[in-house]
């Protein structure tokens, strides 16, 4: 195998950002096993859909949805340092004890400023490379929502409204949510990039200040968010009662980094607390790191997985070896560790490799300033979905 680096469509992908209980170097099993649904809580208003009438929210994804792209293939090519593959088998769990709430990235090619709720390809293809491998340990649910498209962001008719709408839009498909469906199940919060920056407002103003709704968080996992805590602490700032997650079997907490394999520069878009991207904050803040890879702190073995054939928004160009499996894993290739310099918080992504392993490189194919923020939502899938797996397991059954 030639030496390859993973390289991303980066005229639609700049677009992203604008608006195992211990360490392990080989990839977990991933058959999820089966356990019972919870009951409902008193403390929600939950409710069954017939109560309820229609549901009007258009979901991208949904138990029981037709052609629901959250519960597409996960077999997996696990490309090893020596060339040698193997496959990994995972499935859908039938029956998890806990839900998961997505939020997409920036990856509407619609011409207006707000995407409208047409489910287009790239809203699949995204759900599918940072989605859908969640749904061996929970219950996805993915609204669509009208986002600031890609040609939004550079349209001068944008105004403060355009990000607004797109609050609006997730906030209702959150309180339908909680109406229909929670029915006082444990709920994982997951976002990237605007995806995080719109649930990030969602806890600040609807959950951390709620302590019935606040229960339910099993966690919330920011990608390139810029979710910020005072310096030095793990509470405060952008929440008061969500500290961040600091071991496996942690609930109610936050998971949120932004991946980089350098300082990032001082005009970086993430990972400083310097006013871009909307993130403003009180003197003394910083933004938060908590590392995937080894919750507790200090350095781990990441856990990629990468789509291999995936249209648009996340394709990859050149980059991966011909398998014929929907998925591929490099194991023992990827370190990370949280690093805080000179005002920046960031998850360092290092390179391990010995010599003579000829598995692809990672490149920060937008620039400096962005990092490896392409990257974010799968350089440490594998960790993730463990410690989901994990959380859920510790999570209190409702009642």
């Amino acid at each position: 195998m030639n030496r390859r680096s993973l390289a991303v469509l980066g005229a639609c992908v700049a677009a992203l950002a604008a608006c195992s209980s211990t360490p392990s170097s080989t990839p977990r099993s991933t058959s999820p096993s089966s356990t019972s649904s919870t009951s409902a809580s008193s403390t929600t208003t939950a409710a069954t859909s017939g109560k309820l009438g229609t549901d009007h929210q258009v979901w991208l994804c949904k138990p029981g949805k037709p052609g629901d792209p959250c519960t597409a293939s996960l077999t997996t090519t696990v490309v090893h340092a020596d060339g040698t593959s193997t496959i990994q088998h995972a499935s859908v769990a039938k029956d998890p004890k806990i839900d998961c709430f997505y939020v997409y990235p920036t990856v509407s090619a619609q011409p207006t400023v707000n995407a409208n709720l047409h489910i287009d390809p790239a809203e699949v293809s995204v759900t599918i490379a940072q989605a859908s491998r969640y749904s061996q340990v929970c219950r996805v649910f993915a609204p669509m929502y009208r986002q600031v498209t890609v040609a939004g962001l550079f349209n001068k008719k944008r105004t403060t409204n355009s990000g607004a709408i797109a609050y609006a839009g997730v906030l209702s498909a959150w309180k339908d949510y909680l109406r229909r469906y929670n029915d006082g199940r444990g709920v994982a919060l997951i976002g990237h990039s605007q995806g995080s920056f719109t649930l990030r407002q969602l806890i600040k103003a609807e959950i951390d200040p709620n302590a019935a709704v606040r229960k339910l968080v099993v966690s919330a996992i920011l990608m390139g968010g810029n979710f910020l805590v005072p310096k030095g602490k793990d509470i405060g700032g952008d929440s008061q009662h969500l500290p961040a997650c600091r071991s496996n079997s942690q609930t109610g907490c936050i998971i949120a980094f932004s991946s980089f394999d350098h300082t990032p520069p001082a005009n970086s878009l993430f990972g400083r607390a310097n006013g871009s991207l909307g993130t403003s904050s009180a003197a003394g803040d910083r933004v938060l790191c908590t590392n995937p890879a080894s919750l507790p702190g200090g350095a781990g073995p990441d856990l990629p997985y990468f789509p291999t054939h995936i249209n648009g928004i996340v394709a990859q160009v050149g980059s991966l070896p011909k398998a014929t499996t929907p998925w591929v894993s490099y194991p023992d290739l990827f370190a990370s560790q949280c690093m805080n310099t000179g005002g920046a918080s960031w998850l360092q992504i290092d390179d391990v490799r010995k010599p003579g392993d000829t598995r692809p490189h990672l490149h920060d194919t937008l620039g400096p300033e962005w990092g490896l923020h392409l990257y974010d939502g799968n350089i440490a899938l594998g960790n993730l979905v463990d410690i989901v797996r994990d959380e859920a397991s510790a999570y209190p059954a409702a009642g």
